[in-house]
């Protein structure tokens, strides 16, 4: 079932898309949760376009274990809009890069493709305005993947997707890390937000 989203008819047409073209793919490929399928509208596209209510400017993104394309190809997709911004996608598993490179051709999408291990992309992608990453590791683990950039681009900005027990994450990452946090509300599913962090420093 279709939900409204809150974009261009052009957009819209865009992400129907990609939509079509992940639900296809989906059939053979492991690329969300399968009891989420049913919602993909709501749970996947509308829960990724929320980060452009957090970062609205036509910024460089870099988005880890872009997997199934959220959030990494939805604000690739919303950044053609603008004709400015660019999201550089880092997946390490082939059969995913080889969706995520047809889902920004059907899409027209602004966005590249990297085969990468995140240790190895560090090395390879420069830093960026905002990295993004949803459903990947726990926010102390997810701090170790991006510090490198960090370090290069120190008012960088990570948007991160958190489930219920992010709490405890954050109360956990704190042991190694100091770093400024706003939590956002999901407009998606009640136990869920999505952490803005910036400032992030090793203790």
């Amino acid at each position: 079932m279709q939900e409204a989203v809150d974009v261009s008819r052009e957009t819209q047409e865009k992400l129907h898309r990609f939509v079509d073209l992940f639900q296809k793919w989906a059939r053979t490929i492991n690329l969300v949760a399968p009891s989420t399928l049913s919602e993909v509208w709501n749970r996947h596209v509308r829960d990724s376009l929320q980060l452009r209510t957090i970062v609205p400017g036509p910024a460089r993104w870099i988005d880890i274990g872009s997997g199934g394309g959220f959030p990494g190809i939805v604000i690739a997709i919303a950044l053609t809009e603008t004709g400015e911004g660019w999201v550089d996608l880092v997946e390490s598993n082939k059969k995913k890069c080889s969706f995520l490179r047809m889902a920004l051709l059907e899409s027209q999408a602004r966005g590249a493709v990297h085969p990468l291990r995140i240790e190895d992309a560090v090395l390879k992608l420069e830093a960026p305005d905002v990295i993004s990453a949803r459903a990947l590791a726990e926010l102390d683990k997810l701090f170790d993947y991006v510090f490198p950039w960090v370090e290069k681009n120190r008012n960088l900005k990570l948007v991160f997707h958190k489930g219920r027990d992010y709490l405890a994450e954050i109360e956990k990452a704190r042991g190694r890390w100091r770093f400024d946090l706003v939590v956002h509300q999901s407009v998606v599913e009640a136990d869920s937000v999505i952490l803005e962090i910036s400032s992030l420093q090793r203790l």
